[in-house]
């Protein structure tokens, strides 16, 4: 009998692993496995797929940004600092997600328009925005561990209220799932995106602007990692250039561990929040049995080691079972003689 397609699909794996890390977490603490314990707990881990999910746009063109962690805390002191100077919240909330943006634009010009590796740009750009952060924190004397606080019940009613049993956090998430899907697989963009991942010249020859569409990934990119910033400032109920600080390596490995081809090329928004998903309950099943959170940390760094190695093997073996297949394809020609 043939296995439908589905079922062989990596998004059907990672429900899998996913149902399977809430029931053995479950199994050691029973009441992990309580649905509204575990809907309101995805509201500490909702950065990171606010995150992850533009960034899987920027690794399909083959690029990385690693100054998402910077902009979460840069965007975050803006929205206090502009808050603090009078501004309605929702107006400094609207500022800093446009800091965002400039801030994956900055990234993506500088990508788009030098030959210097996204990963080298992108490190510098995380100590300037993380420097621009600390500094603005700091001449205000906002740069302890309170940085701006009291902020109006309004703002951080939007971390910590729900409808019903499934917060607001979580909401913004499905529905932007359901939006960067959209724009992936049903819009011209998308395919473009992933023609630039498999090779930037044929989409050039294919007159696709491909310089204009790398921006666009990595303005999303600054864009949610912007609405991430707010989002832990809710969180938080206090605005502080450090937010987001530990954000990078879980942002990564949730983009990879959802099928995102780190060279480039393939990925899908589905996988990123499954796997978003699945760190997040690992990390949260840690540290109900008393796992520390850098130990944690250990556990997400080795798992993306792994993943990238494991694809790396599985693309090397495929390409070689391909060469097989197109030498014997060969030699069955050769020996069936060329018809006259």
């Amino acid at each position: 009998m043939k296995v439908p397609r589905i079922l062989k699909s990596w998004e059907t794996f990672l429900v899998f692993l996913l149902v399977g890390v809430v029931l053995a977490f479950g199994a050691v603490n029973p009441s992990f496995l309580n649905l509204d314990n575990l809907l309101y707990s995805t509201s500490d881990f909702a950065h990171i797929m606010l995150a992850a999910l533009p960034l899987t746009l920027v690794i399909i063109t083959a690029g990385i940004d690693i100054s998402i962690s910077a902009v979460m805390g840069l965007s975050a002191v803006v929205l206090g600092v502009t808050w603090q100077g009078g501004a309605n919240i929702f107006v400094a909330m609207g500022i800093a997600l446009l800091v965002g943006i400039a801030a994956g634009a900055i990234n993506g010009l500088l990508v788009a328009n030098t030959d210097v590796n996204p990963l080298v740009i992108t490190l510098g750009t995380l100590f300037l925005y993380s420097g621009i952060a600390t500094g603005i924190a700091g001449s205000l004397g906002a740069s302890g561990y309170e940085g701006i606080s009291g902020l109006p019940r309004s703002f951080t009613r939007l971390a910590h209220g729900s409808v019903g049993p499934v917060p607001y956090p979580f909401i913004i998430i499905l529905v932007l799932v359901g939006v960067y899907s959209v724009l992936l697989h049903m819009t011209r963009f998308g395919r473009s995106l992933y023609l630039i991942g498999v090779n930037p010249d044929a989409a050039r020859f294919s007159g696709i602007p491909v310089k204009r569409v790398i921006v666009i990934a990595y303005m999303l990119s600054g864009l949610g990692s912007a609405l991430a910033g707010a989002m832990l400032t809710a969180y938080f109920t206090s605005a502080r250039s450090d937010l987001g600080s530990e954000a990078l390596l879980p942002t990564i490995t949730a983009v990879v561990l959802g099928g995102t081809d780190i060279l480039g090329g393939s990925g899908t928004i589905v996988g990123t929040f499954l796997a978003s998903m699945v760190l997040g309950y690992l990390k949260q099943g840690l540290l109900a049995v008393g796992v520390t959170n850098d130990v944690s940390q250990v556990v997400i760094g080795s798992l993306l080691i792994i993943v990238v190695a494991a694809k790396l093997l599985a693309g090397e073996m495929n390409r070689k079972r391909l060469n097989r297949r197109a030498l014997q394809a060969r030699d069955s020609v050769k020996g069936g003689g060329v018809p006259s």
